[in-house]
């Protein structure tokens, strides 16, 4: 081979890295890998599935959605941290992260805040809300692509009966690590303790922890009639979570696919909802099959009430008074 051919060869190889990389987003083809913490076997995986199969058929493959459960890709607060950087990621989330980039957006995980699918559809449009949004991506790197998804209502799951607030008294519940998390399971009646979803079972089994707080849905899955014998219906959070990317990953996206993304994610994430609302019944149902007593007739009124210290001491009151000016709710 002759020394210009020799020379020719990673010439050439070198210049079609370059050109490869420097190709326009609309000619290459992305693959978003997307983590949840949730089974297998939940709605929400099921329903992320449906969101990338939808996704991948409308951009004719240009734009692929990697599902992960189990957080096989890692824990939530990493991931979201990845994504600022611009990593091709994704993570289910809820306003409580959230809020701690923009702090008022917590108030929509706060007790009691949204109580129907209705409600959580006005929110998309308040503009309190939409600007939140604004802020969280030009100026945190996080880019919301729908919060269409509703996980359920979250009950309190222990192993004696809860009716009021003072049945909590001395029992330590997980929570997730954020502010609104921990303030709203302390002005309910319990002590916090900050964990991750997936620490929960061996806690229980080693009474490091006395219960949770979580939706129906989440309770068969993780097996926890195994170590927990109460649910409680206090319906204190009706579940809003967030599906967030990056913003450097969504702006680099041609215009067609970023549109996929967003209409695909509220399409998927209203169907799911519906279901999981629909098949409350159905699960509490399994549940008492498995042992576990329902405790239906909760002072809901006195949750309620206990519930407003957390908006209070975290200085969110004004932020739900505006949001709920807003949706038109008293």
């Amino acid at each position: 081979m002759s020394i210009a051919r020799r020379t020719l060869i990673p010439l050439c190889a070198a210049l079609a890295i370059v050109t490869l990389a420097s190709l326009p987003a609309a000619a290459q083809n992305v693959t978003l890998r997307f983590n949840h913490v949730l089974g297998a076997t939940e709605p929400y995986h099921l329903g992320f599935q449906e969101w990338a199969k939808r996704v991948e058929e409308r951009t004719k493959g240009t734009l692929k959605i990697q599902v992960f459960h189990s957080a096989q890709l890692g824990v939530e607060e990493d991931i979201i941290e990845q994504m600022r950087q611009g990593a091709n990621i994704g993570q289910n989330t809820d306003a409580a992260r959230l809020g701690t980039y923009v702090k008022s957006m917590a108030v929509m995980n706060g007790p009691y805040f949204a109580e129907t699918l209705d409600e959580v559809e006005k929110l998309s449009k308040a503009p309190s809300v939409v600007k939140w949004q604004q802020e969280l991506s030009e100026k945190h790197g996080l880019k919301v692509v729908c919060f269409d998804w509703v996980q359920g209502y979250r009950h309190f799951f222990t192993n004696k009966p809860i009716k009021k607030p003072e049945d909590l008294a001395g029992l330590r519940v997980r929570t997730p690590p954020a502010p609104i998390w921990q303030e709203s399971v302390r002005a309910l009646g319990a002590a916090p303790v900050a964990m991750a979803f997936g620490d929960m079972y061996p806690a229980l089994q080693q009474r490091a922890i006395d219960g949770v707080e979580l939706v129906y849905n989440n309770i068969p899955g993780a097996r926890f009639y195994e170590v927990l014998s109460t649910g409680n219906e206090t319906g204190h959070i009706m579940l809003i979570n967030f599906q967030v990317v990056g913003s450097k990953f969504f702006n680099g996206l041609p215009a067609e696919s970023q549109t996929a993304l967003v209409e695909e994610c509220q399409k998927a994430g209203r169907a799911t909802s519906e279901k999981i609302l629909a098949s409350e019944a159905k699960t509490k149902q399994t549940l008492k099959e498995k042992g576990m007593t329902i405790v239906e007739d909760v002072d809901k009124a006195a949750f309620r009430k206990a519930g407003e210290k957390a908006y209070e001491v975290l200085g969110l009151t004004e932020a739900k008074k505006q949001v709920y000016s807003e949706i038109g709710k008293q």
